[in-house]
C-alpha cells in the first residue's frame, strides 16, 4: 500500500507515541485525524493540519464519526499503569479496542494497526522470545487485557477487506515518554530513583521514530493477520540504560536495590501518598517492568518487514536530551 494521500485516524494522538505518529505521518504525505478524550487539542498538529476529534473510545457514534472515510486505522489508545482495577483496563483496553474496531470494519476502512506491548508476554519469560511463544498475564492487569485486546481484534482480520496487524511495541521511549523518561527523570532530579537487583535483565528499548517506521513497513507490506515484535534490537542492561539517562541530565548515578526492599519501600510510599490523597507517582508494581529479565526477537519483523532500527540509543538520548531541556516535566505528569 503506498502511503501516499491515505487517509489515518490515530487514537489516542493527544499521547506520546499517538502524537509523535501524527507529526511522521504528515511527513509521509498522509492525511490525518486523531481521536482523544482530553478536551484540550494540540495546536501544534492542529497548524500541521491534523483533524482532531474528542470523545471516547468506548463510545459508539464517536468511533463511527472517527472511521468516516479513513483507509487506515493506528489504535495507540490505551490504559496504561501497572496496577489498579481489571475491570478498568478491561473497559478501555478490550471493550474500547473492540468498539472502535468494529466502527472500523463496518465503515469500509482497510488497515487496522493495534499497538500492543511485548508485556503480553509477562515478566518470566523465555531468551530471545519470538511471536508463537507463551502469552501470560502474570496477574497483572495491563499483560491481562493486552493479549484479550490481541485476540479479540484478531477474530476480526478478515484481509484484504479488514487487515488487522499487531505491533507488539518494546519498552518507547523519546520526548515524551512518561514510564521510561520522565518519571525516571523526575524522581533522579529527587534522589528518590533506584533500579532492582544491580540493574540486570534487558531494557528493550524502542525509540518512538522507529517503532513509527516499523508500524509504516507493516502497513506498506499489508502484512494483515501477523503479529511482530518491535524493539531497537539492542541488549542494553536495565543498569546501563539508567545510568545514561542520569548522566545525559548531569545527575548522579541511581542506586540499586533488591527487588523485593524496592517493592516494600513503594508499598510504603504508596501508602502515604493515598494518605494525604496525593496521586501515586509510581507504583511497587512497576519493579516487575523494570526488572525484565532476556530480550525480545524481533527477527520476524526484520526478515518481513526489513525493519533496521535507524535511530540506536546514543542519538535517541541526545534527542530526548534537547526535548528535556525546554520542557517543564512536572506539567506532564499532572
Amino acid at each position: 500500500m503506498n502511503l501516499q494521500d491515505k487517509t489515518i485516524l490515530i487514537t489516542g494522538i493527544d499521547e506520546f507515541i499517538g502524537s509523535r505518529a501524527a507529526e511522521l505521518a504528515i511527513a509521509q504525505g498522509m492525511k490525518v485525524r486523531g481521536l482523544q478524550t482530553s478536551n484540550t487539542k494540540d495546536q501544534k498538529l492542529q497548524n500541521l493540519g491534523v483533524e482532531i476529534i474528542v470523545g471516547n473510545i468506548n463510545d459508539n457514534k464517536i468511533a463511527q464519526t472517527a472511521c468516516q472515510g479513513v483507509d487506515i486505522i493506528l489504535h495507540t489508545a490505551q490504559l496504561a499503569e501497572e496496577a489498579g482495577d481489571i475491570k478498568r483496563f478491561r473497559e478501555i483496553n478490550v471493550n474500547g479496542t473492540l468498539n472502535i474496531a468494529q466502527a472500523a470494519k463496518q465503515a469500509g476502512v482497510k488497515t487496522f494497526i493495534h499497538l500492543s506491548t511485548v508485556l503480553v508476554y509477562g515478566f518470566n519469560y523465555a531468551e530471545n522470545i519470538t511471536e508463537t511463544g507463551i502469552v501470560s498475564g502474570d496477574n497483572n492487569p495491563y499483560c491481562q487485557t493486552k493479549i484479550e485486546a490481541e485476540t479479540e481484534i484478531l477474530k476480526l482480520n478478515s484481509a484484504p477487506d479488514f487487515g488487522v496487524i499487531i505491533i507488539r511495541a518494546g519498552d518507547v521511549y523519546g520526548p515524551g515518554s512518561i514510564p521510561w523518561i520522565v518519571r525516571p527523570v523526575l524522581m533522579m532530579r529527587q534522589k528518590l530513583f533506584a533500579y532492582a537487583n544491580d540493574g540486570k535483565g534487558v531494557m528493550n528499548h524502542l525509540y518512538v521514530d522507529n517503532l513509527v517506521d516499523a508500524i509504516f513497513l507493516a502497513i506498506e507490506k499489508e502484512a494483515y493477520g501477523e503479529i511482530f515484535n518491535v524493539t531497537d534490537g539492542e541488549k542494553t542492561s536495565w543498569k546501563e540504560y539508567f545510568i545514561h539517562l542520569a548522566a545525559m541530565e548531569g545527575l548522579p548515578a541511581p542506586m540499586s536495590l533488591p527487588k523485593e526492599e524496592m517493592k516494600l519501600f513503594l508499598k510504603v510510599r504508596h501508602q502515604g501518598q493515598k494518605l494525604f490523597r496525593k496521586k501515586a507517582d509510581i507504583l511497587p508494581e512497576s519493579v516487575d517492568f523494570m526488572s525484565r529479565p532476556h530480550a525480545y526477537s524481533i527477527a520476524k519483523v526484520t526478515d518481513l518487514l526489513n525493519y533496521q532500527p535507524k535511530i540506536d540509543l546514543e542519538e535517541g538520548m541526545k534527542r530526548t536530551h534537547q526535548w528535556l531541556q525546554k520542557t517543564d516535566l512536572q506539567k506532564l505528569m499532572k
